[in-house]
């Protein structure tokens, strides 16, 4: 097998080690020069002081650590990431010592001073005594790359220089072992162990933003969202899910007066219904992946990296469900989503309807699941609008701002450009998501355009002018294909039992929409041609 970029990383620092010694042949202080400040002692961001990586290249290879880091303590940053690793990131000892120097500077002077972090592939005890004399405050362990043993030992050592340990995790492992290091260090842990979760595989360098919204509930209270933070409205996100805390690398190394918006955007958000959602979704998926793959009734404290990533069964959404019969053989068969359609068509459903069919749904599902996972047998429910000031849309906004519905589907609908009564809703607190009708290529500068507004996740449906959807109609596989892009994305538009196989394996979605596809009229759900996508999808 070929090496992955973070075994090449850890290779080559090793044999750095071997040959400069663990100090990278850089001289540096017999002792501590500055105070301490605590790492992530309030919820905020930490900015990073980069200049290169192994996926971008050169980022800001001329950056002047100190300057940088002096604009994310005007910014109010709660910390600054030091990289100190060489090869790939063309960092070093000496900025992290001058990052420190400059912070302790800015505490003698009452000026704001920002926690400073190590942020390297530490192997050793004794690289957190080098740490501690530079004047780190925290040091980033990264629980993948550590043993058991090593792990705890290093944890220890920084609280034995008051320093917090930043552990990193990711894969299912991980957390086995961030549970070790809790239990190692007790009631100090609280204090002195911050955890993190990376967004960015660091064996492949892709980044998804739902895997930290899987693993939240997995964590302690002080917890950070690592990479793939490029804007405000993606640090809104971050906070939306729980974090206390956001990890922040290349936007801002780039773009310096950036990082005062990502810092602003970050802190004046707070855990909300869309978050909620979106960690909803995320656990589910990695969920099912986990059931699809084994014969055990349920794994639900069980996660790993390929039931994230890996290109496996679909999750699927039945949408326009207008029949109670037909919304509950979607969800018996294995629907993770049931679309209610909240838009003058034929699919137009009622509150009462949706009120009705959820209080069945959950009764159904509690008695025949006394001893298994509700989590995974009852589908999210999502009302689809295309209109919020609509009385339909309004009906929808307010069962989802109930919990009657799970989230709201603005099908062509700008989140950025509403004007109604939800506004200040659709801004903090409604758990939505969005859909794009797609049938030329400028139709994806609206993808991009809503990926730049925070959305981890965007539907694609196939665009007919005058139709909101449920046409039929495919998108055109030649767009797909070229434009889609690396992000998993959701599908909608002509998937039929017929053609479910194809598609899937030609375009991986991570969910597909379905409606027409199954249905003998408008609303009414076919009960064979169900049965056989779901067939089809588990082949």
């Amino acid at each position: 097998m070929s090496e992955d970029i973070l075994s090449k990383i850890v290779r080559m620092r090793r044999e750095d080690i071997d040959r400069l010694g663990l100090n990278f042949g850089i001289e540096i202080p017999e002792r501590r020069r500055g105070g301490h400040t605590e790492f992530l002692g309030n919820a905020g961001a930490i900015l990073e002081v980069k200049r290169a990586s192994p996926s971008k290249g050169d980022i800001a290879p001329d950056l002047d650590p100190v300057a940088l880091a002096t604009t994310y303590a005007e910014a109010h940053a709660q910390a600054v990431s030091v990289l100190t690793e060489g090869n790939f990131f063309k960092g070093s000892l000496r900025d992290l010592i001058a990052v420190a120097d400059l912070m302790e500077r800015r505490r003698q002077q009452g000026l704001h001073a920002c926690a400073v972090l190590r942020k390297d592939f530490l192997l050793f005890e004794d690289e957190i005594d080098i740490a501690y004399r530079c004047g780190a405050d925290a040091v980033l362990l990264i629980a993948r790359i550590l043993d058991d043993e090593q792990l705890v030992k290093m944890a220890r050592r920084a609280q034995k220089f008051g320093i917090q340990a930043f552990v990193e995790v990711r894969e299912k492992d991980d957390f086995r072992k961030l549970n070790l290091v809790l239990e190692a260090l007790g009631d100090a842990a609280a204090k002195t162990v911050v955890a993190g979760v990376n967004s960015r595989d660091l064996a492949t360098f892709h980044t998804d933003p739902l895997v930290p919204a899987s693993v939240r509930s997995k964590l302690p209270a002080k917890a950070v969202f690592e990479s793939g933070i490029l804007t405000p409205a993606d640090a809104a996100y971050a906070r939306s899910l729980g974090f206390t805390g956001i990890l922040v690398g290349e936007a801002v190394a780039k773009n310096p007066p950036l990082a005062k918006e990502v810092v602003g955007a970050f802190e004046a958000g707070c855990e909300n219904a869309r978050g909620k959602f979106w960690k909803k979704f995320a656990e589910r998926k990695v969920l099912k992946h986990i059931h699809a793959s084994s014969n055990v009734t349920c794994h639900c404290e069980e996660q790993s990296d390929e039931a994230i990533f890996g290109k496996n069964r679909p999750l699927v959404k039945i949408c326009g469900i207008t029949r109670v019969e037909d919304g509950l053989l979607a969800a018996e068969l294995g629907a993770d989503m049931l679309g209610f359609v909240f838009s003058t068509t034929k699919r137009l459903t009622t509150e009462t309807f949706v009120r009705s069919f959820k209080e069945r749904l959950l009764r159904l599902a509690r008695n025949d699941n006394q001893n298994g996972c509700l989590a995974c047998s009852i589908p999210l429910l999502v009302g689809v609008i295309t209109d919020p000031n609509s009385e339909e849309g309004k009906t929808a906004i307010k069962l989802a701002q109930e919990g009657v519905l799970d989230a709201v589907q603005f099908h062509g609908v700008d989140p950025l450009n509403l004007e109604c009564h939800c506004e200040h809703e659709v801004r903090s607190n409604l758990p939505y998501y969005c859909a794009a009708r797609i049938g030329e290529a400028s139709d994806f500068e609206y993808v991009a355009n809503l990926r730049k507004n925070g959305e981890p996740r965007i539907l694609l449906d196939a665009k007919v002018e005058g139709i909101p959807g449920g046409t039929g109609k495919t998108i055109p596989e030649s767009l797909l294909l070229e434009k889609a892009g690396n992000i998993p994305f959701w599908l909608a538009g002509g998937i039929t039992p017929e053609n479910v196989g194809a598609i899937c394996e030609k375009f991986h979605p991570e969910l597909i929409d379905v409606s027409s596809g199954v249905e003998d009229a408008p609303g009414i759900k076919d009960r064979k041609k169900l049965q056989e996508l779901f067939k089809k999808i588990e082949k």
